[in-house]
């Protein structure tokens, strides 16, 4: 028998969950099913068969789970018999997931990688434009996603642009936001998007202002930002000249004093943090103090990043000065590494806790938090240009590589980033104040990962 299942949407993951779960419990193989999309140019019958009943249902770990949410948002045609293959796989073999070297869970992790790439592209390469309504201002924006990731990519914009009305307008479909609830229409084409407002013309220039000839990557540019989003930002219309004139400006950059471009860069930092004073990006500014930004030279080739503010910091505004900070500070000086030449700042600005009395008990950030608080790592980021950032923990790896990844698989190595220099990944100091076996073995750990960032410092000098 063969079995034809209509999917409401492209991205209908909850319709392929349910239909997959029926079939693959009826022992249902893959080439005795049809995937198709209601309306989509394949769907010729209509309504899709009837599912089978009394299967024996199993249990399908929450990482396939989450894999297919992010793989069914791809554009291979093929995607939703794939993940039914892999979900047959996994039912045969439960681990079958571990299997980096099988084809089909590579194939699979392929389409998921690309698919998180396409929604960090919308989220960095959007560009709003304002245009006047009845009901007020509201930013338009035009952009091309290569895969069906509007939906999934959406709900950044809502948080971050919270108070704005907006539209996002792609050839699929549109979202709209009007301050409370997002809302979804046809497609658009290029056409509908505004081409440009006042706005633009200070960006270009701030865009200018910023653009480093000295670390110029031709092709680490292109891979990043590709050129089909460059006609959507105002700033690309200047990537040519720039480009052109790199050499001649990195000469000019050379001779300009070390003072005048840490002076630049000084003003641009105290901007951004007399900004972040006022941060109500996540609910966490409720409760604490007060914003604790980064601190330290915006000139420094080091920066560390941390999890967030302690108590003692919430109280004084400044970062790493609590128990944590102390032995911070006593493991930077048996690894020949001067603070006071470093930048350090944290993933999160607040200070996150629960009352016990009248103390006051770190909790955790949540990975919403980590997200919203994002953007000041990014300002902070694009203002020092760090040769090497240190993630102290798993919470600011986080921040930094965008992802949940644990210590031990990313400890002792670089990572290269998009947009230039290094991550090193190493534990939190509060992590050496908790543990209680092998304490010295682990604090002699941490000691020898800040002298090889030194050293790796050196190197790339």
């Amino acid at each position: 028998m063969m079995y034809a299942v209509a999917l409401s949407a492209e991205d209908d993951f909850d319709g392929w969950r349910v239909a997959a779960r029926a079939l693959a419990s009826a022992g249902v193989a893959v080439g005795e099913i049809s995937w198709r999309v209601a309306g989509g140019s394949g769907d010729l019958l209509g309504a899709g068969s009837a599912l089978p009943e009394g299967g024996s249902p199993f249990p399908v770990p929450r990482a396939f789970l989450t894999l297919a949410e992010t793989a069914i948002c791809h554009s291979d045609p093929e995607r939703f018999a794939l993940l039914y293959a892999l979900l047959l796989r996994i039912h045969a073999v439960p681990r079958a997931l571990e299997d980096e070297a099988d084809p089909l869970v590579r194939r699979v992790e392929g389409m998921a990688k690309a698919v998180r790439r396409d929604i960090h592209n919308m989220h960095a390469f959007v560009r709003f434009r304002e245009v006047e309504e009845v009901g007020g201002a509201r930013f338009v924006a035009w952009f091309e996603p290569e895969h069906h990731i509007v939906r999934a990519a959406s709900g950044f914009f809502a948080r971050r642009f919270a108070t704005m009305r907006w539209s996002i307008l792609t050839p699929e479909l549109s979202v709209h936001w009007d301050g409370e609830a997002l809302t979804e229409g046809p497609g658009a084409s290029r056409a509908d998007a505004p081409e440009g407002d006042p706005v633009e013309a200070v960006w270009k220039t701030y865009y200018a202002s910023i653009f480093n000839p000295a670390r110029l990557k031709v092709d680490a540019m292109l891979k990043e930002m590709p050129k089909k989003y460059w006609k959507n930002m105002p700033e690309t219309a200047l990537v040519g000249q720039l480009v052109a004139g790199a050499q001649n400006r990195e000469a000019r950059m050379v001779e300009t004093s070390r003072t005048q471009i840490g002076s630049n860069a000084l003003a641009a930092w105290q901007a951004v943090r007399e900004e972040a004073r006022g941060c109500t990006r996540c609910p966490l500014f409720e409760c604490a103090t007060q914003t604790v930004f980064g601190e330290g030279p915006v000139t420094a080739p080091l920066m560390f990043v941390g999890e967030q503010p302690g108590d003692q910091e919430d109280l004084a505004g400044k970062p790493f000065i609590g128990p944590a900070g102390q032995l911070f500070d006593r493991a930077l000086g048996e690894a020949g590494i001067d603070r006071s030449q470093a930048y350090v700042t944290n993933a999160v600005k607040h200070f996150k806790f629960e009352r016990r009395g009248k103390r006051r008990i770190h909790s955790k950030p949540d990975a919403g938090e980590i997200e919203a608080c994002r953007w000041w790592i990014e300002q902070e980021r694009a203002i020092l240009r760090p040769t090497l950032t240190v993630a102290l923990g798993a919470t600011a790896a986080r921040s930094l590589f965008h992802k949940a990844v644990t210590i031990s698989a990313t400890r002792g190595r670089p990572h290269p980033m998009p947009e230039g220099g290094e991550a090193w990944v190493t534990v939190h100091p509060s992590f050496l104040l908790r543990v209680r076996d092998d304490r010295e073995a682990e604090y002699a750990r941490f000691v020898a990962d800040l002298v090889r960032v030194k050293e790796r410092l050196a190197e790339l000098a």
